[in-house]
């Protein structure tokens, strides 16, 4: 996993390809202005999800990992706390192949996901997005899913 400032993306362009383009995208597009959808960046081999919605108590919120992507999670407005372990650690539930979500049970470590900041997360990396960082509110991320 790797958390840091999208000011600080070019230090990970060694990280492939299509690593590189999504987080091009993420420092070129205008996020701000960009409606909720799914955009094509390369097919369905890199492609980003905005949405907009308010952070949840983390009682409410689930442990997943995925197998076919790696995500590349932007906060552009708000802040949120973001669930980590190594997937590894954790009890695996019922993979669902056509959604590739695989939901886990078990504890991690919970870090400051703020405006302007990002995290990369590979197979072996569970998280668990949208936690609150204190009382629910509004944040606008994109996710970038990156074909392993």
């Amino acid at each position: 996993m790797v958390l840091d400032r999208l000011a600080n993306a070019p230090l990970y362009r060694g990280l492939g390809t299509r690593l590189q383009e999504a987080l091009d995208y993420l420092r070129t597009t205008d996020l701000t202005a960009a409606a909720p959808g799914t955009y094509e960046l390369r097919g369905r081999d890199v492609y980003a999800i905005v949405a907009e919605y308010t952070t949840k108590p983390r009682v409410s919120a689930s442990w997943e990992a995925h197998r076919k992507y790696i995500d590349v999670q932007y906060v552009v407005r708000g802040t949120e706390l973001l669930g980590y372990a190594n997937a590894g650690r954790l009890s695996a539930g019922t993979y669902d192949e056509e959604k590739d979500y695989l939901p886990l049970g078990g504890e991690g470590e919970f870090l400051t996901l703020a405006e302007g900041s990002f995290a990369i997360l590979w197979p072996e990396d569970a998280h668990m997005p949208g936690v609150a960082a204190g009382t629910p509110a509004p944040v606008k991320k994109v996710v970038v899913k990156v074909a392993v």
